[in-house]
């Protein structure tokens, strides 16, 4: 398999890039990581980038992310807001779950807002749904399925035992 090659290629996976648990809030437009290649204090940054970044690619797909490096003596991340303010956070000499366990308390959504957004995604009003509790209680009651065989008798070719053991009458 291609997709199986390089450096950890656990990271190209589907479970891997869902398991990420950093949801960047709404208002974030653009997220940039500035760090450099080498130093023992970028570390944690490159560490980060190398593991934590795919996952946030993956999770917030309307977000715009940038890795700038080798431009900056210290690494740090900017987040920058659609009402034009920005937020820079230290990540000098930090480990990747620090930095990692620090955006999502800074610039995450709450456990609260993606669990009311979890259920509101879920579409409770939808036609197709039928049983206890919805609109219909059996697809018989939607226009153009077989009705119910109680209330009105299916065609004889239609059941089985007429199919299988010719049944006189």
């Amino acid at each position: 398999m291609p997709f199986m090659k390089g450096p950890a290629p656990i990271r190209r996976t589907l479970k891997y890039l869902g398991a990420g648990n950093l949801m960047l809030k709404d208002q974030i437009k653009i997220f940039t990581i500035n760090y450099n290649v080498t130093g023992k204090h970028h570390q944690g940054t490159r560490d980060f980038v190398f593991w934590y970044l795919p996952q946030i690619q993956y999770k917030n797909p309307h977000v715009q992310i940038n890795t700038l490096k080798n431009m900056t003596p210290t690494p740090f991340i900017r987040c920058f807001y659609e009402t034009g303010d920005e937020m820079l956070i230290d990540t000098f000499g930090r480990t990747k779950e620090e930095i990692n366990e620090h955006l999502l308390q800074t610039v995450g959504k709450t456990k609260e807002v993606l669990a009311a957004e979890t259920i509101a995604k879920e579409k409770k009003d939808n036609p197709a749904n039928f049983g206890v509790g919805c609109e219909r209680h059996c697809i018989c009651e939607v226009p153009g399925q077989v009705p119910c065989p109680g209330t009105c008798p299916l065609p004889k070719q239609w059941r089985g035992k007429y199919k299988y053991n010719v049944v006189e009458n």
